[in-house]
C-alpha cells in the first residue's frame, strides 16, 4: 500500500502534538479509506490516541454545530490535549461498553428489529389489535379527557375538548419488565427495634438520617416504639402509604412507604448495574419470578393474541435469531414488501456476525462486552452512510478463532464502502488484515506514550519491537500435564442452551473452557459450578468508582498507608484521605477545579492551590522516609513495592497488596491513578490482584487475556501457573490458543451456537484435542501450535 505520508492531504488524519494521558507529544498520520490497526501492550496510549483524541475531538466538534440551546442538553465535552488535528470525519465509536441498564432495553430494542417488527404486527396481525404500539411493551394502554389547540382552515386556533384513548401493549402486572418482584419483609425491617434504634435494614437507611428522619417525623407513627407493637394503620403507613406530602424540620417533602419506595428506587434498576451492597441487599431480600400473567414475555394479552403465521410477535422474540431469520425468509407478503426485506437484511446480519444464537427478547445488560459491541455494529452494516470513521475496541473479544475471520470480513467491508476504520487490537488475526499499524510503547503508563513503529503488517514483521516480534509467536503445547486431584462434578446443567451437560472439572490443574461464542461456556462455568465460599470469580464487568477512586482506594492498601503515615507524624489517618480532612480546601480534594461556563462546555484546570496533589498544605508536611503522602501516590505501583518491602517505610501489609499488583503485571500504574482511566484488561487485572491472596480454592476467569498484548499472555500463564503450584484450582474460560496450549485439561463445548451448542463435545488434554482434530476448536489449536 502506497505510504500515508505521500498521499493527498485531503486523504490524510494529521495529528500532532497529542499529549492525552499518557501520550508523549506524538504526531501520526493516518489513511483515509483504510483499515488501520493500534498495536501496544496494555496501557501503552493506544486508547489515549485513537478514543480520547481522535474520537473524541471528530464527536466535540460535531456537538458544536447544534445551536447553544441543543448543546445544553449534550453531555459537555473538553477539547483534547493536542496541538493539530486535521482531515477528521464523523466518528462512530463501536466500545464494549455495556448496552446500558435500563431493564426494558433488548436485544430487539437495541437494534430497532422490534420497533420492525410490530409495524408488521400492526399491519398482518390477526386479529387487528391497533398500531405499532399496541406492541410495545414500554407502552402502557390508558384514556382520558383533555384540551388541545386546533388550527383551522382559515389560520385561526380553537382550543377543543376531546376523549383519547391510548392502546399499549405493556403488561400491566409487571409493567412491561417481564417479572415481578416479591420482598422478605424480615430483610426490609426487624420489627423487634424502633425506628430510632435501626429497625429500617435497608442500605442508605441509617437510624439518624435524613431518609429515616421522614418516618419518624411524619406524625404517621411512632419512632420510638418497636415495630411490632405498631398498629395495624401505622404498619401500612410504614410500608405501603401512598406519595404523601409532609413537612420535616420546615422543608416540604414527599412521604412514600417503604414497599413502593424500594420498588421505584432499586427494583426497578438492572441488578447488574447495582453498587455491591445494594446488590447484596436485594439478593437477600427479594425473589424475583417470571410474571405469570404474561409468562415473562412482558407484553398483555392482547398484543399476544395477534398473530401472522401462526406466531405471536412474543413467539417471534423468543426465537433464536438464526431461526427466526430462516421464518422470515419465507414470509410472502408483497404489500410490506420492503419492510420485510430490511428484517430479513438485520436479521442475516446478526447471523453473520456470529450473534444467531441470541433472540430478540435478550435482555440488553445480560450482553458480554464482545457482544454488546457487535449487536452495535448490527446497524452500521447496512448504513448508506460513507467517508465516516469507524473506530473500534478490539473486536475480536469473546470470538473463538473460528469466528476472528468473519469479523475480518466485515471490517473490510465496512473499509470497501468507502470508510476510515480505526480498530484497537491484539490478536494476529486481526492484525493481519490491516492496511496500515501503528504501534504504541514500548512499555506501559509512563513508559509508553511513544510511536514505536508505523507500517504496513509486513514491516512490522521484520521490525524489532516488541508486537513485530511476537506477531509470530506460538505456544508450543506442553510436554506433560498435571494430575488432578480431585473432580467438581457437574449434572444435569441445563441453564441457557446447556442440554442436560454432566462434566467433571478437574481440582488442582489448569482447565480451559473453550468453543465458539453462544457455545454454553459462561452458562456452564457460571450456572454449573456450585457458589461456594471458595469459588473467586473475576469476570469483565466494569468497575464502578469515581474520579476520585484510585488503585490505592480500591485495593485497600491506602489505609494501611495512612495508618503508616498517622503514626510517624503522631497525628491521626483521616488527614491522609484526600476525600476526608486532608483534602485541599480549594479543590476538595479533585486536584482540578471544575467550572461551569450553562451552555458551553465544562473547564477542568489543575488546582492552583495543591498544583493537582490533592492535599492540604498542612498535610504535605508530614513525611515518611522522606516522601509525603501525594508522593506516595504519584509512585508507580513498582516503585511504591520496592519503598514498603525494603526501604524506609517498611510495612508488610501494604507490600503484600502491591506485590499482588506487580503479580499480575500492572507493576507501571501510579497508586493515584483515577481508575477511569484504565483500560479493560488493566481493570480486570487489577481484580485479580484483589483476590490473590483469598483463601479460595478455586479461582474462575472469563477471558483474562482480555486486553492484552502478545507479550503479556506469557506472563499471565506463569501468574496462572502459580496460582495452581500453590494449591490452587485454575478454570479459565479462553479462546485465546496460548492459553489453551498450556491447559492442563480442556473442556470444548459446541459445536455451534445457540441450540446448535450445550453439548460437550471433547474433554482431554490439549495434545489428544490435537490429535483428535474432532471439533472446530481442535482444527483451529492444530493450525496454531504447527501440528
Amino acid at each position: 500500500m502506497e505510504s500515508p505520508h505521500a498521499a493527498d492531504a485531503h486523504d490524510l488524519i494529521r495529528v500532532e502534538g497529542a499529549r492525552e494521558n499518557n501520550l508523549k507529544d506524538i504526531s501520526v498520520t493516518l489513511p483515509k479509506r483504510r483499515l488501520t490497526v493500534f498495536t501496544g501492550v496494555s496501557g501503552s496510549g493506544k486508547s489515549s490516541l485513537v478514543f480520547e483524541t481522535i474520537a473524541a475531538e471528530s464527536r466535540r466538534m460535531i456537538n458544536e454545530t447544534y445551536s447553544s440551546f441543543i448543546q445544553g442538553f449534550m453531555p459537555s465535552q473538553s477539547r483534547p490535549d493536542v496541538d493539530v488535528l486535521e482531515g477528521l470525519t464523523t466518528a462512530i465509536i463501536v466500545d464494549q461498553e455495556p448496552m446500558g441498564a435500563n431493564v426494558r432495553s433488548t436485544v430487539g430494542t437495541a437494534t430497532d428489529v422490534h420497533a420492525m417488527l410490530r409495524i408488521l404486527f400492526s399491519r398482518l396481525g390477526d386479529p387487528y389489535v391497533g398500531p405499532p404500539q399496541a406492541f410495545s411493551f414500554n407502552v402502557a394502554s390508558s384514556s382520558g379527557s383533555g384540551s388541545a389547540t386546533v388550527t383551522r382552515k382559515d389560520g385561526s386556533t380553537v382550543r377543543e375538548h376531546r376523549e383519547y384513548s391510548v392502546t399499549g401493549g405493556m403488561c400491566v402486572r409487571c409493567e412491561g419488565t417481564g417479572r415481578i418482584s416479591e420482598l422478605d419483609l424480615s430483610q426490609i425491617v426487624d420489627q423487634s427495634r424502633s425506628l430510632a434504634e435501626g429497625a429500617i435494614t435497608i442500605p442508605g437507611y441509617t437510624a439518624d438520617g435524613w431518609a429515616v428522619r421522614m418516618y419518624t417525623e411524619s406524625g404517621f407513627l411512632d419512632g420510638d416504639k418497636p415495630v411490632k407493637d405498631y398498629s395495624a394503620k401505622e404498619r401500612d403507613s410504614l410500608l405501603y402509604k401512598e406519595p404523601t406530602k409532609v413537612k420535616i424540620a420546615g422543608i416540604n417533602m414527599t412521604y412514600e412507604g417503604l414497599i413502593p419506595k424500594i420498588q421505584k428506587s432499586m427494583l426497578s434498576k438492572d441488578p447488574d448495574a447495582m453498587q455491591p451492597h445494594i446488590r447484596a441487599f436485594v439478593d437477600r431480600a427479594v425473589t424475583f419470578a417470571a410474571c405469570p400473567d404474561c409468562g415473562g414475555t412482558r407484553l398483555s394479552e392482547l398484543a399476544r393474541s395477534s398473530k401472522v403465521r401462526g406466531a405471536s410477535i412474543a413467539d417471534l422474540s423468543a426465537m433464536q435469531i438464526s431461526d427466526l431469520a430462516a421464518w422470515m425468509a419465507e414470509l410472502d407478503e408483497p404489500s410490506v414488501g420492503p419492510l420485510v426485506a430490511g428484517l430479513r437484511d438485520t436479521l442475516d446480519s446478526f447471523v453473520e456476525i456470529g450473534l444467531g444464537y441470541l433472540s430478540l427478547d435478550r435482555a440488553a445488560s445480560t450482553l458480554s462486552g464482545g457482544e454488546a459491541q457487535r449487536t452495535k455494529m448490527i446497524r452500521h452494516l447496512g448504513s448508506a452512510l460513507t467517508d465516516i470513521t469507524y473506530v473500534f475496541d478490539e473486536p475480536t473479544v469473546g470470538l473463538h478463532p473460528h469466528d476472528i475471520a468473519r469479523m475480518n470480513v466485515l471490517l473490510q467491508r465496512l473499509r470497501d464502502k468507502g470508510n476510515t476504520v480505526l480498530v484497537v487490537e491484539h490478536k494476529p488475526e486481526a492484525i493481519a488484515i490491516a492496511d496500515h499499524v501503528v504501534d504504541l510503547g514500548p512499555g506501559a503508563g509512563g513508559a509508553g506514550g511513544e510511536i514505536c513503529f508505523e507500517g504496513t503488517v509486513e514491516e512490522l514483521r521484520a521490525s524489532d519491537t516488541l508486537t513485530g516480534r511476537h506477531l509470530g509467536y506460538r505456544a508450543a503445547l506442553k510436554e506433560a500435564v498435571r494430575e488432578a486431584t480431585g473432580a467438581i462434578e457437574v449434572r444435569g446443567a441445563s441453564s441457557h442452551n446447556l442440554q442436560d451437560v454432566d462434566v467433571d472439572i478437574p481440582l488442582g490443574v489448569l482447565t480451559v473452557v473453550t468453543g465458539v461464542a453462544g457455545s454454553g461456556k459462561s452458562s456452564l462455568i457460571h450456572g454449573g459450578i456450585p457458589a461456594s465460599a471458595g469459588v473467586v470469580t473475576v469476570d469483565q464487568q466494569t468497575i464502578r468508582g469515581s474520579r476520585r477512586s484510585n488503585p490505592a482506594t480500591y485495593t485497600g492498601v491506602l489505609e494501611p498507608i495512612r495508618k503508616a503515615f498517622a503514626k510517624a507524624n503522631g497525628v491521626k489517618p483521616a488527614l491522609f484521605s484526600a476525600n476526608s480532612e486532608g483534602a485541599c480546601p480549594v479543590c476538595k480534594g479533585a486536584g482540578m477545579i471544575y467550572t461551569e461556563l450553562g451552555v458551553m462546555e465544562t473547564v477542568a484546570s489543575v488546582c492552583e492551590a495543591c498544583e493537582g496533589r490533592r492535599f492540604s498544605d498542612d498535610v504535605l508536611r508530614y513525611h515518611l522516609a522522606g516522601s509525603s503522602i501525594a508522593d506516595v501516590l504519584e509512585m508507580p505501583v513498582e516503585s511504591a513495592h520496592a519503598f514498603f518491602a525494603d526501604g524506609g517505610a517498611k510495612n508488610p501489609a501494604a507490600a503484600k497488596t502491591l506485590g499482588h499488583l506487580v503479580d499480575v503485571g500492572l507493576g507501571y500504574l501510579s497508586l493515584g491513578q483515577p481508575l477511569t482511566t484504565l483500560s479493560g484488561g488493566e481493570r480486570q487485572r487489577l481484580k485479580l490482584a484483589m483476590h490473590m491472596g483469598d483463601k479460595g480454592g478455586v479461582y474462575v476467569l472469563d477471558e483474562p487475556t482480555t486486553g492484552l498484548h502478545l507479550a503479556d499472555v506469557a506472563h499471565l500463564l506463569s501468574l496462572l501457573d502459580r496460582l495452581v503450584e500453590a494449591g490452587k484450582t485454575v478454570i479459565v474460560i479462553e479462546h485465546h490458543q496460548a492459553v489453551m496450549a498450556h491447559a492442563d485439561w480442556i473442556i470444548d463445548l459446541g459445536p455451534g451456537a445457540g441450540h446448535a451448542g450445550g453439548r460437550v463435545v471433547f474433554e482431554g488434554t490439549p495434545a489428544d484435542l490435537v490429535a483428535a482434530r474432532s471439533t472446530l476448536t481442535g482444527e483451529h489449536l492444530a493450525a496454531y501450535v504447527g501440528e
